[in-house]
């Protein structure tokens, strides 16, 4: 009996983990596993139960490459194929950023706050141009949401599975970041619901072509990196995920300043807008709200590193 034929599942891992930590990868234990069990095709649940089994020798060329892969740096996301987000997984590339566990609180955050305001109402309240106001012909419980910067479209599919009767659109200036929201939203099976748009940040929804209807709740996840910080990212982030999706311009503003002028441009204001922001943007995208609107309410929710991550504005 060869040495090959003696390693089980257990010691396959506990090797593939030593060789990514020799190669510097930082959490080498929990991406060994992950690596494994794409590579396996079974589940956290089988892998242990099935621990001290034979390594099946047809799996390790492909075990092999999915190692050398990770040591280059390429995020386990990629190799695998997809990532987790609200419970839900959802296919990545190089063309989306991967999705951060910090965004589902952005969800939450949106889930709560469209329930407690369409709750018992008769429509949302929204102003026109000079500030006349007026109600919407939204339903109580269909408000229309705009994800801006969908990538994936973890956020759109994630709020459009949660909440049935709502209208979605999903924005991105990538033609392939839309193809794999698009693909996201098959396998959920909410594409039904959700129009996708390739655009530059507001710009479809503003001016007196566009054809779309007033939206109720804007979302976005924009770039927020400031370009001098691109090069001091992590290596899997910086040499991996799209620049595009990072690249925030001098000081990690620029799509909240765009944004906030082309809100003053729409016919009708949303009564939600809720963005994810970088640390130490907070207030000073706030301050860019404020200075659309005078609105009911500008909070921040924390990330879990204690972070003012998500600025939430409420009319």
């Amino acid at each position: 009996m060869t040495e090959q034929q003696k390693l089980t599942l257990g010691r396959v891992w506990r090797l593939g983990a030593e060789s990514l930590r020799q190669a510097g990868v930082e959490e080498a234990d929990a991406d060994a596993e992950l690596l494994l069990l794409y590579v396996l095709g079974m589940s956290k649940t089988a892998l242990l139960r099935d621990w001290h089994d034979p390594w099946p020798e047809d799996k390790s060329a492909q075990w092999q490459e999915a190692l050398e892969r990770k040591k280059q740096g390429e995020p386990v996301q990629y190799i695998v194929g997809e990532q987790y987000f609200y419970g839900r997984a959802f296919a990545v590339n190089e063309a989306v950023l991967i999705p951060r566990p910090e965004t589902e609180l952005l969800a939450e955050a949106v889930l709560q706050e469209v329930d407690r305001l369409w709750n018992g109402s008769a429509g949302g309240l929204r102003t026109l141009k000079g500030g006349t106001e007026m109600w919407s012909n939204a339903s109580p419980d269909s408000p229309v949401v705009l994800d801006v910067g969908t990538g994936s479209g973890t956020l759109a599919v994630t709020l459009a599975a949660e909440r049935p009767s709502w209208q979605l659109f999903a924005l991105d200036l990538s033609e392939a970041a839309l193809l794999v929201a698009k693909h996201n939203a098959d396998v959920h099976e909410v594409s039904s619901r959700i129009t996708f748009v390739q655009g530059d940040l507001l710009g479809p929804f503003v001016g007196e072509g566009s054809n779309y209807p007033a939206i109720d709740v804007l979302v976005s996840n924009p770039p927020y990196i400031p370009s001098s910080d691109i090069d001091g990212l992590q290596r899997e982030v910086r040499d991996h995920e799209p620049h595009l999706a990072l690249d925030g311009g001098d000081d990690g503003l620029n799509p909240y300043r765009i944004m906030a002028q082309q809100l003053g441009e729409l016919a009708t204001l949303p009564r939600i807008v809720a963005f994810e922001v970088g640390a130490g943007q907070a207030e000073d995208v706030a301050e860019l709200l404020r200075s659309v609107t005078n609105w009911g309410e500008i909070r921040f929710v924390k990330d879990y590193a204690g972070i003012d991550r998500h600025v939430i504005a409420v009319r």
